[in-house]
């Protein structure tokens, strides 16, 4: 009897095991389309959280928004996390977002970037464009532009060096930004002509435009202020000024309406869990001197001491319903005449 026992208690143990691991191999990996810099950091830690087999796919947004549009028909992603609302807001007038209302305590600030249909969600906040000034090549502050209209003067012709809109997630809508502070699209597009006018220099991204700062190949230098900062702390002879206005950069996660309802309850675990404290501990310590620098939104949560305090800022919230749906021309435009 106890050898017959033995028998049975083996074989409702493998059945467990067996059970388990095909529950394990069963489940759908979620495919995570990122532009943040904690991505990886964030998707490891939520498939050892919860098991779910989770692949992030990091790239800069631009590429990553094209890559969601070609798959319009057959998409291959569950989650897309990048920084800004307005090609956020593009994917979900067609209809590609699944709608989704996590459970977060929300500061005022976040509560204000949520978006009423609850298209995507904002995880995070910082500045699309701030003025990242070389104090080797300025060293008399005196001689530092304190306004966006400063960087169109013969002072700094060829010394302003800016990202390329159709490739970097935050300066769509600082772009999209200086339209709306000049009073609407063409008014910012005259703008745009005297930075042209004044031979403006277009990196790709964050990280070629500051490298050219660092090398004194420009004076100055437009954007995120997260990317200064995070450069001045590394020991970068770098200052940040705020113009007035500045923009919002939400960081914004959406799911993907094409995927299985599987993938979509995977995605709606993973934004929790992002904003879970947790997934707030992560976001805040796992770039640290980039994408970490960062103003939460959650109650309770604490922005690094590097960064300004929002509310001592000037700023503007440049509204993704409106300049969404204009992403693609004014990109363009900017590609044509500012780029080339």
């Amino acid at each position: 009897m106890r050898s017959h026992s033995l028998i049975q208690t083996l074989v409702a143990s493998t059945a467990i095991v067996c059970g388990l691991a095909s529950a394990a191999a069963a489940a759908t990996p979620l495919v995570i389309y990122a532009a943040i810099g904690y991505d990886t950091a964030m998707g490891e830690a939520f498939q050892k959280a919860t098991g779910i087999p989770t692949k992030v796919v990091d790239g800069s947004t631009g590429p990553l928004l094209a890559k969601v549009a070609a798959e319009k028909q057959n998409p291959q992603w569950g989650i897309l996390w990048v920084d800004g609302a307005q090609g956020m807001r593009a994917l979900a007038n067609e209809g590609m977002l699944k709608p989704f209302a996590p459970k977060a305590d929300w500061n005022a600030t976040g509560a204000e970037l949520q978006p009423k249909d609850h298209a995507y969600t904002a995880t995070a906040v910082s500045i699309a464009g701030a003025i990242v000034v070389n104090t080797k090549k300025l060293p008399n502050k005196a001689d530092w532009p304190t306004s966006w209209d400063d960087l169109t003067k013969p002072a700094f012709k060829g010394k302003v060096g800016m990202n390329n809109p159709a490739i970097s997630g935050p300066t769509y809508p600082m772009v999209a930004g200086m339209m709306q502070w000049q009073g609407g699209v063409e008014q910012g597009k005259a703008w745009w002509e005297k930075m042209k006018a004044n031979d403006v220099k277009v990196f790709d991204t964050n990280g070629p435009n500051l490298r050219a700062l660092g090398l004194g190949v420009t004076s100055v230098a437009i954007a995120q202020d997260s990317a200064g900062i995070g450069r001045k702390m590394k020991g970068q002879p770098f200052a940040v000024v705020y113009p007035t206005p500045v923009s919002l950069l939400p960081r914004t996660i959406a799911i993907s309406a094409g995927a299985s309802p599987e993938v979509q309850k995977e995605a709606e675990q993973f934004i929790q869990f992002v904003l879970s404290k947790e997934g707030q501990k992560i976001a805040m310590t796992g770039d640290a001197g980039g994408d970490s620098l960062f103003n939460p939104l959650i109650n309770g949560e604490t922005p690094d001491a590097h960064l300004p305090q929002l509310s001592a800022l000037k700023t503007q919230y440049v509204d993704p319903m409106v300049w969404g749906p204009r992403e693609a021309s004014v990109v363009s435009w900017f590609t044509n005449h500012i780029v080339h």
